[in-house]
């Protein structure tokens, strides 16, 4: 018998494919696509792939934080969060790599999620800082994905090469520079919420295996924030902006997903 999660799968998966097709087959014939059938399409899939998450992480004994409901949730929330920054960037085309990136995280969640990953001590107080924890990640994972596109760009501007392929589908480098720290302050501002969250919520860090999470969560943050300070200050952008990005988030995918991982697929804890 065909589930539900099942149709609902299906159903966003062909949302997510006709949306993508059409933005490429626009961008590509250098016409200006419809904004509004590329929301509903998008919106369409968005609902269908957060009835998938209901079903595997609202349960009656409470959230199930699997790693692959994770990963679901964070490439959904990245690509809303996409979504939203084109209504005033000129980032329309960086949904082409949203949108391939939360169908990978559907197909994931749905596949190979894990029915019994429950939390022994539960509380509001903890929701609220993992899902903030979930979404700095998301953004922050965002602001990555997008300086490794700026280093691409950069280095076509840089060898003034003939046939410019990222110079010529992304937005102008400027534009992409102004992205990049609007993501940065977005996800600088989760995180820094989620981490004081964590602070008065979380009893032992010991005991609960966070405490290398929090550390290389905090210092992260300090990366982050000397990128944000440096910007501010001294005008840091370009190479260093994209180093600084890199090494923040090598480190928070460290203690997050690396650790979940190795506990819950090695460890089985």
């Amino acid at each position: 018998m065909i589930s539900l999660p099942l149709v609902y799968t299906i159903l966003a998966l062909i949302a997510y494919t006709t949306a993508f097709w059409y933005l490429f087959m626009s961008l590509m014939s250098k016409r200006e696509p419809n904004h509004w059938f590329l929301g509903l399409i998008l919106a369409l899939g968005l609902i269908l792939h957060a009835g998938v998450l209901s079903q595997d992480m609202l349960t009656p004994m409470g959230i199930n934080y699997d790693v692959f409901n994770l990963m679901s949730f964070t490439s959904g929330l990245m690509l809303v969060l996409s979504l939203i920054f084109s209504t005033f960037r000129p980032t329309l085309a960086l949904n082409l790599i949203g949108i391939p990136v939360a169908a990978m995280g559907l197909i994931l969640g749905f596949v190979f999620s894990q029915p019994n990953q429950f939390m022994e001590q539960h509380s509001l107080g903890l929701d609220l800082h993992i899902i903030l924890s979930l979404s700095a990640y998301a953004v922050l994972l965002m602001a990555t994905i997008h300086s490794i596109l700026m280093w691409f760009q950069n280095q076509e501007l840089k060898k003034k090469q003939k046939s410019r392929f990222w110079v010529n589908l992304l937005p102008s480098f400027q534009a992409m520079e102004s992205l990049l720290f609007d993501l940065l302050r977005t996800g600088f501002v989760l995180l820094t919420v989620a981490l004081l969250f964590g602070f008065f919520t979380i009893d032992d860090f010991f005991g609960q295996h966070l405490a290398h999470k929090t550390a290389f969560s905090i210092i992260s943050w300090f990366i982050y924030g000397a990128l944000l300070l440096g910007h501010a200050k001294f005008g840091w952008r370009g190479e260093k902006a994209i180093r600084f990005t890199l090494i923040g988030f090598i480190l928070l995918a460290i203690g997050f997903i690396g650790s979940k991982f190795v506990l819950e697929m090695i460890l089985h804890r």
